[in-house]
């Protein structure tokens, strides 16, 4: 394969591979990126979507660097990858997504705007991440759904959420005495239904980089 693209619950492989074709390994750890660049035939492009960091080591921006000296081209979106792209972007790793564009900007800077924990077996997620429920409520308000007070209500009650406690239905719980009923009823309507999922089409934005690069 000429890319290798680490990616986890912010969108599945089946559904990456209607993008790309390439080798889809799990959320990043420290050693993987050096794992690559020992193979007798190392990728052409590497992709960084999601990543470990609480059972083990993060990849480190040395690392990504190192593969970036080799010639090696490395792209980041949605989650680990938008976190390393922003600190790395200056010395070559390039950045894709409003997730990305929100952390090298300095509109976010803390971890836990994409941290979620997730089934390590089916890859599915048991949390929102913050980034996500940050920019869904920005859709609502555009939309007309509801009131910038409601979102920054809402965005204030889910950043006080421990992230693997933070979900659009647990924040609307908490909202719930606060928040006009008519405004929370369609918030949550919203979630339910047509709310954007912005690591995912951060993620597809990245495949759709790789493909074009690659021709």
């Amino acid at each position: 394969m000429r890319a290798a693209v680490f990616l986890g619950p912010s969108l599945s492989p089946a559904l990456a591979l209607k993008e790309l074709e390439a080798e889809y390994l799990p959320p990043i750890q420290r050693g993987d990126i050096d794992a690559l660049l020992r193979r007798p035939e190392p990728p052409e492009v590497i992709g960084i979507v999601d990543g470990r960091f609480l059972s083990s080591l993060s990849i480190s921006p040395k690392e990504v660097l190192a593969a970036v000296d080799q010639g090696v081209r490395v792209y980041g979106s949605s989650s680990m990858g938008a976190l390393r792209a922003a600190e790395c972007a200056p010395w070559g790793m390039i950045g894709i997504g409003r997730i990305y564009e929100a952390y090298a900007s300095g509109a976010v800077d803390a971890d836990d705007e994409v941290a979620i924990i997730y089934d390590e077996e089916t890859g599915a997620a048991a949390s929102d991440p913050m980034i996500n429920l940050r920019f869904a409520v920005d859709a609502a308000v555009e939309r007309g759904l509801v009131t910038a007070g409601t979102r920054a209500t809402f965005v204030d009650a889910a950043k006080r959420l421990y992230f693997p406690e933070r979900t659009a239905r647990n924040t609307l719980r908490v909202v719930k005495p606060v928040l006009p009923a008519g405004e929370h009823e369609a918030l949550a309507r919203f979630f339910a239904s047509d709310a954007p999922d912005t690591k995912a089409d951060d993620a597809r934005l990245l495949l759709t980089a790789i493909r074009e690069y690659l021709g």
